[in-house]
């Protein structure tokens, strides 16, 4: 796929890009050829991951950024249409996820926090972002959601609401863009081998479990989620908007 698929000219910002399926974003679409902007909180992250990436035919660009800043959100947005120009495809990776264990434990500061990263970001870098792509009659957003979003995680109250919060999100603008040249989409991973979900698959017992009841017995890995945000991010997809594509393994059709 990624051999046909072509970005070239296109200006991609991914949030998160650094690591895991934010990195496997990254590699995609400079592999498709696209100037990718990849921003978090750890430079030293982001570096690696634009050395790493340093040989494939599309620029990788690290900015350091908290997303959960709005000056810094509108910082960055700025300095890349300084040095690369206005910003063609949008994926909002970056996510936390500091509210596990009981519901009746989650406190003000959690939800504070969770609603500025996984909520306010998005939201944020879309008011930053798609302007320019109306004027352009073209853009694409991607929005990394999560099937604890279609429905309830066992202990993951925050996760699970601002990750179905992102998908209504994502719907709705899909709506209000759709007309003015815009698409809006979104990726709703299963459990996928990442530093950021090693609390659940470093878990045996709980490992052993999903691969045994879900279709697909095992876990997925993060060029899963790469292959099909390249897709989504393409002309491709042109026909394609308001969408929540789930890869899962099959685990929320048992």
């Amino acid at each position: 796929m990624s051999a046909a698929i072509s970005l070239k000219g296109k200006v991609a910002l991914i949030t998160g890009g650094g690591r895991g399926i934010g990195k496997a974003i990254t590699k995609k679409f400079a592999e498709a050829g696209a100037s990718v902007v990849i921003a978090s909180r750890k430079m030293e992250n982001l570096q690696a991951t634009a050395d790493e990436l340093a040989s494939l035919p599309g620029k990788v660009v690290p900015m350091e950024c908290h997303v959960g800043r709005k000056e810094q959100l509108e910082g960055l947005v700025q300095a890349i249409e300084k040095q690369l120009g206005p910003v063609d495809i949008l994926v909002n990776n970056s996510a936390t996820n500091i509210g596990q264990g009981p519901s009746l434990e989650v406190t003000d500061d959690m939800v504070d926090k969770m609603v500025d990263v996984n909520i306010k970001a998005a939201m944020r870098l879309i008011r930053l972002t798609v302007p320019k792509m109306i004027e352009k009659k073209a853009g694409s957003i991607i929005n990394i959601a999560s099937i604890a979003g279609l429905r309830p995680q066992p202990g993951g109250l925050l996760y699970s609401f601002t990750k179905a919060g992102l998908i209504m999100m994502t719907r709705t603008w899909a709506c209000e863009f759709g007309q003015k040249g815009v698409r809006v989409n979104a990726i709703a991973p299963g459990l996928i081998q990442t530093d950021f979900s090693e609390f659940f698959w470093k878990n045996e017992k709980y490992r052993a479990k999903l691969e045994a009841t879900q279709p697909i017995g095992h876990i997925g890995m993060p060029d899963e989620i790469g292959f099909a945000a390249l897709y989504l991010a393409s002309d491709e997809a042109s026909y394609v908007t308001g969408q929540v594509v789930v890869i899962d393994g099959g685990a929320t059709a048992n």
